[in-house]
C-alpha cells in the first residue's frame, strides 16, 4: 500500500504535542476560503510513498521527537484510511506517538465498511486534531462548499471511541469571530467526554502569495490577518459555552 503524499516536513512543532515529524497528504474534498495548502486539493497528485519509507524518515531523526511523535494531515488524511492503517501500524510497533490532523470531512456513519476500516484506524491513533471549521451549517457551506453534518457526528464518533481530541478552530475577522457561533461551537464541544485541548488559531495571511503564483483567486484577499489580542477574546468566548455545556451536565 503506498499514499499520495505532499510532502514531508522533520520538524513541526504546531501539530500536537511536541515535536512532529509531519505528514502532508495530498487530496482534499474541502475548499476553504482560507487554505494555505491549496497545492494540496488535486487527488490525483503528490508522490507516490510508502509506509516503510516514511518510518525509516522519521527515524532518521527519532531523538529528536522525544515527547513528540508522527502527525498526518493534508490535504485530507482520511481520503487514504488503509494507507494510514498501514502506516499506524508499523508506528505502533516502533512506539511512535500517533496522531491525524482532519476535517472529518470523510465521514460516513452509513458506510459499514468504512466504519470498520476506520474503528481499525483508530485503535492504532493516539491523537485527532479535529479542525471544525464553522459551527453553522449555512456558514459552513459557504466558507469550505462543503457541509459539516458529518464532520459534528464525526466529533461523537471519536467520544464515542474513547479517542482523545483536540479542536481547531481558525478564527477569521468578520467570518468566523462572531461570538454567538464561538460560544455554540463552545456549547457543542463540551459535550465531550475525549477533549483534551483547543486551538484557536489566528488567521493569517501568508497564503495569498502562493494563490498568485497558481493562478488562482484568492476568495478572502482584502480580509485583515487576526489580531491576537482580539484572539485571545473569541477562545474565552469558545471556553464559556464548553464551561455552560458542562455545567448543565453537572446539575443534571
Amino acid at each position: 500500500m503506498k499514499g499520495r503524499i505532499h510532502s514531508l516536513e522533520s520538524f513541526g512543532t504546531v501539530d500536537g504535542p511536541g515535536t512532529r515529524f509531519v505528514v502532508f497528504t495530498q487530496g482534499c474534498p474541502m475548499r476553504c476560503a482560507y487554505c494555505h495548502n491549496p497545492d494540496t486539493w488535486e487527488v490525483n497528485g503528490g508522490t507516490l510513498m510508502d509506509a516503510e519509507y516514511i518510518i525509516e524518515q522519521y527515524k532518521r531523526n527519532e531523538p529528536f521527537y522525544n515527547g513528540g511523535g508522527i502527525t498526518v494531515t493534508g490535504g485530507e488524511p482520511l481520503l487514504q484510511v488503509d494507507f494510514l492503517i498501514d502506516l499506524f501500524t508499523l508506528a505502533k510497533k516502533n512506539q511512535i506517538h500517533t496522531c491525524i490532523d482532519t476535517s472529518g470531512i470523510t465521514f460516513n456513519p452509513e458506510n459499514e465498511a468504512y466504519l470498520k476500516k476506520l474503528d481499525s484506524l483508530m485503535e492504532l491513533t493516539d491523537l485527532v486534531m479535529l479542525d471544525i471549521k464553522h459551527i453553522d451549517e449555512a456558514h459552513h457551506l459557504e466558507l469550505t462548499a462543503q457541509s459539516n453534518t458529518n464532520i459534528l457526528k464525526f466529533a461523537a464518533y471519536l467520544n464515542d471511541k474513547n479517542v482523545d481530541m483536540w479542536i481547531r478552530h481558525v478564527v477569521v475577522p468578520g467570518i468566523t469571530d462572531e461570538d454567538e457561533y464561538l460560544f455554540q461551537l463552545g456549547y457543542f464541544i463540551g459535550q465531550f467526554q475525549n477533549l483534551k485541548a483547543l486551538d484557536a488559531l489566528p488567521y493569517h495571511t501568508m497564503g495569498e502569495n502562493k494563490y498568485e503564483k497558481l493562478g488562482m483567486e484568492y476568495k478572502l484577499h482584502g480580509v485583515p490577518a487576526m489580531d491576537k489580542d482580539a484572539l485571545l477574546e473569541k477562545k474565552k468566548v469558545i471556553i464559556e459555552g464548553i464551561k455552560k455545556r458542562r455545567a448543565e451536565a453537572t446539575s443534571c
